[in-house]
């Protein structure tokens, strides 16, 4: 099951961004960084295999909005 995101870019009507792109990737990458400590420190309940992956999707994630996110600062398409 792999499905693709789209998240649309929230902009004023002069074009500015309204959620910095930076704080919404840090969060992204924190919440996986912080799954990955849970599953080091022996938390129960967690499958490595399934942590790993959800990290790297957000991860992936988090990517793409600093590319859409770059892309609608330098006027060009996140192609």
């Amino acid at each position: 099951m792999n499905r693709e995101v789209t998240l649309p870019l929230i902009v004023d009507d002069r074009g500015t961004l309204q959620v910095a792109a930076a704080d919404v990737s840090k969060l992204l990458r924190n919440v996986g960084g912080r799954w990955l400590h849970l599953v080091e420190a022996g938390q129960e309940g967690l499958d490595e295999d399934t942590v790993a992956t959800l990290t790297i999707e957000l991860a992936k994630l988090a990517d793409r909005i600093d590319v859409a996110c770059i892309a609608h600062s330098s006027g060009t398409s996140p192609d």
